[in-house]
């Protein structure tokens, strides 16, 4: 997907205020049994359509609104996912305005996931 410029724009400057993990890092939480929010935020249908095996659902267009009913303690850890990890850090920096200490996001996201071959639900 080619993304536009603006938007490409406003990933970076995310980027530079979120921590980012890989897949193996997360597969590696998983396997540990490391309590963690694993969250999918990509849009409804693209999270019906498959996700990664464990992960919940709190879209982008909701997650700022839903996740302080979703995850009450501003400490927890979080792993946020989108398709390819853009989405992904933008909302980390949304959560981590919020007061959300322990949020990252994945990069490479569910591509890399599925790439991987990491359990897929």
């Amino acid at each position: 997907m080619k993304h536009n410029p603006g938007f490409l724009r406003l990933v970076e400057r995310a980027k530079q205020c979120v921590k980012e993990c890989t897949v193996v890092e997360v597969k590696a939480r998983l396997d540990r049994g490391e309590p963690f929010h694993f969250i999918d935020i990509r849009e409804d249908h693209e999270f019906a359509a498959d996700h990664a095996g464990g992960a919940r659902h709190l879209g982008k267009g909701i997650i700022e609104r839903d996740i302080e009913t979703a995850v009450p303690n501003r400490e927890d850890h979080i792993v946020l996912y989108c398709g390819g990890g853009f989405r992904s850090a933008l909302a980390a920096d949304a959560l981590q305005q919020m007061g959300y200490v322990n949020v990252v996001s994945m990069d490479g996201g569910i591509k890399a996931w599925r790439e991987a071959g990491y359990p897929m639900e």
